[in-house]
């Protein structure tokens, strides 16, 4: 078995980051064919992901992302590529949050 742990910061309030772990789910669905479970939290959400030769957790925080994985026997050969994708994913995710300005709501 592989396992591969990533962790990203990120300064968004646990409200940003659920938005962002949403996206990172239904892609993980879309995508990759995934089964996955949100459960929130009072201060730490968790989202469970599974299929075939890949089960994990990302964990969702007010202030970072933890993602642990375990590959099986054949997806192991591939831990590289599919480390690099979750990676390359969730910065995507990241970067396009950041760059959406909050909206202020108008008092009258």
């Amino acid at each position: 078995m592989a396992d591969i742990h990533i962790q990203r910061s990120h300064q968004l309030g646990l409200s940003g980051a659920r938005k962002v772990a949403w996206k990172w789910a239904e892609h993980a669905e879309a995508e990759f064919d995934m089964a996955c479970a949100y459960e929130e939290g009072d201060d730490c959400d968790e989202v469970q992901f599974t299929r075939s030769g890949v089960k994990g957790t990302l964990k969702v925080s007010a202030d970072h992302f933890e993602l642990d994985a375990q590959l099986g026997f054949l997806l192991g050969a591939f831990r590289d590529r599919i480390e690099s994708e979750i990676v390359k994913n969730l910065d995507e995710l990241l970067a396009e949050k950041k760059k959406k300005p909050a909206t202020k709501k108008k008092t009258t």
